[in-house]
C-alpha cells in the first residue's frame, strides 16, 4: 500500500477525500518534527518511533578489503507494539497456509 492507497482507504471512512489526505499528512508531519527534535512518539497497539544513534566506526570496502571510516550519523527508528506484532503475525500463518 502507497501513500495514494492510504488516503483513498481513509477517505473511505471519512467520506472525504481532502480531509484524509489533510489528516495523513498532518500525522506523517507531527512524527518526523518530533522525532527529528529528539522527542519520542509513542502510538499505544501501534508502535514507537524515536531517533537512533549510530556511532562512527570502521567498516570494509567489500571489494577491495580496505578500512572505511563511515561518520556517526542519527536515523529514524520504528518499534512496533504488540497488538501490531500480533496481527502481522496472525497475518503470515493465513498468508503462509495459502501457499
Amino acid at each position: 500500500m502507497n501513500k495514494k492507497e492510504l488516503v483513498d482507504a481513509i477517505a473511505d471512512r471519512v467520506g472525504d477525500k481532502k480531509t484524509a489526505t489533510e489528516a495523513i499528512n498532518a500525522v506523517i508531519d507531527a512524527i518526523q518534527h518530533a522525532v527529528a527534535s529528539g522527542d519520542k512518539v509513542s502510538i499505544t497497539g501501534f508502535g514507537a518511533f524515536e531517533m537512533a544513534h549510530k556511532p562512527a566506526r570502521t567498516a570494509r570496502n567489500p571489494s577491495t578489503g580496505e578500512p572505511i571510516k563511515v561518520a556517526e550519523s542519527w536515523a529514524p527508528k520504528f518499534r512496533p507494539g504488540a497488538d501490531f506484532k500480533e496481527l502481522v503475525n496472525a497475518g503470515g500463518k493465513k498468508a503462509h497456509k495459502k501457499k
